[in-house]
């Protein structure tokens, strides 16, 4: 694939524009969002699967744009909930849920898993991003394996980062900096496979 100048994020969500511009800042490529194309309605993330949703919302940002376009979409998935929220982690607590929301209900969840015996913590985030260009579509994926907390911790990150402690740290994502996360983070992971290639 040739290195375009100029890549689309399909999406609105300002943390991952943060993210993405700080891992990908010396590849020597300009990336936009969803925020600079008026025209770009949002995507109904209903497919079942983190790869269906990541190369629908590529798919549409590059018919719309005609400029190689860049999706992902992340789960959490919690060993004692048999993988949930998984697809669901951005609307776990309903379609309207904020990210507080979204943690409450997985604490509780977990709390009456509990009571029934399950006393995994266990969880690992998964991201999968999707590119979209005319020369073709390609999947990059990053896991980062850790447990849940039982209380939230820090104030950095956003989503579940207050609940989740990566393998091998005492600390939560949202207790983290920036850099810290990106070098262990699922979607730090996966964004450095984007990069290698965008390098080759």
């Amino acid at each position: 694939m040739n290195l375009a100048k100029t890549y689309v994020l399909a999406t609105k969500n300002p943390h991952k524009l943060e993210e993405l511009r700080s891992v990908l800042s010396d590849v020597g490529v300009e990336l936009r969002s969803a925020f600079d194309f008026a025209e770009l309605a949002d995507v109904d993330e209903d497919a079942d699967t983190l790869e269906g949703n990541a190369l629908k919302k590529a798919r549409y940002t590059f018919e719309m744009t005609n400029l190689p376009s860049v999706s992902d979409d992340t789960g959490l998935e919690v060993e004692a909930l048999n993988g949930a929220p998984g697809v669901f982690s951005a609307r776990y607590a309903g379609e309207k849920a904020t990210y507080q929301d979204n943690v409450i209900k997985l604490l509780e969840e977990l709390h009456q898993a509990e009571k029934k015996g399950f006393s995994s913590r266990k969880a690992q985030f998964r991201t999968v991003i999707a590119l979209v260009s005319a020369d073709g579509e390609w999947f990059f994926e990053g896991i980062c394996a850790g447990e849940i907390t039982h209380e939230q911790r820090g104030a950095k990150g956003f989503g579940y980062d207050p609940v989740f402690v990566p393998d091998g740290f005492d600390i939560t994502f949202a207790e983290m900096s920036a850099e810290e996360k990106n070098r262990v983070s699922h979607r730090g992971k996966a964004v450095a496979k984007l990069k290698d290639f965008l390098k080759q």
